[in-house]
């Protein structure tokens, strides 16, 4: 995962609003319904942004807002000696929803035909699934490859404010359709880099 590796600086700034949250005892369950939230009104501001270039602009900003939940959740349940199975449950399943909620919404809207965003939506559901898969067999969370959720996040976050303010489409795509296409390529590489991880350490 490419922008794992920003983890530490992004913490300088996530860690102390989570001591703002953990003093005031918010749930990180309810933190991650947050990021729910924000991934589900992001979704909707892409589908209707091919009417009103201000709805894709919102949207790269409720994709933000996603992100910092989501990279909140954890961090509060930790500090606040809160984590468990069943958040640690909600949290992926919340990101598979605001995954889907996501990359659909921009190819229902028609930045890229319907061909391009199911292999999109396919590539990244299934290295999501990858990396829970090795934990299931014990081999401990698997982040690897060149397109792990950050990455995509970052992504799109830079695809929407590029479109908003370069709306024209560049050799047939927008830049956010470009972005689809290229989550799409990287995705099922990534995939295919943790298919061959998980398979080298059960040998």
């Amino acid at each position: 995962m490419t922008f794992n590796t920003l983890r530490p600086f992004a913490s300088k700034f996530i860690d102390p609003l989570a001591d703002y949250f953990v003093r005031y005892e918010v749930s990180p369950n309810t933190v991650s319904i947050a990021s729910l939230i924000c991934a589900f009104f992001a979704g909707l501001s892409f589908y209707y942004s091919p009417a009103s270039r201000e709805f894709i602009l919102l949207a790269g900003i409720l994709v933000i807002l996603n992100s910092i939940f989501d990279a909140l959740d954890g961090i509060i349940a930790r500090k606040s000696n809160r984590a468990t199975p069943r958040g640690d449950f909600l949290d992926h399943v919340i990101d598979r929803y605001s995954d889907v909620f996501i990359i659909c919404s921009i190819f229902f809207a028609g930045y890229v035909s319907w061909q391009l965003g199911v292999t999109a939506i396919v590539g990244v559901l299934l290295t999501s699934y990858l990396g829970t898969q090795a934990q299931a067999l014990s081999l401990g969370r698997y982040y690897g490859g060149i397109m792990g959720r950050a990455d995509r996040l970052v992504v799109i976050i830079f695809a929407s404010f590029g479109n908003f303010a370069f709306p024209v489409p560049i050799a047939g795509f927008s830049i956010l359709g470009w972005a689809v296409i290229l989550i799409a390529v990287t995705s099922h590489i990534t995939a295919i880099q943790r298919i061959y991880y998980i398979w080298k350490e059960l040998q």
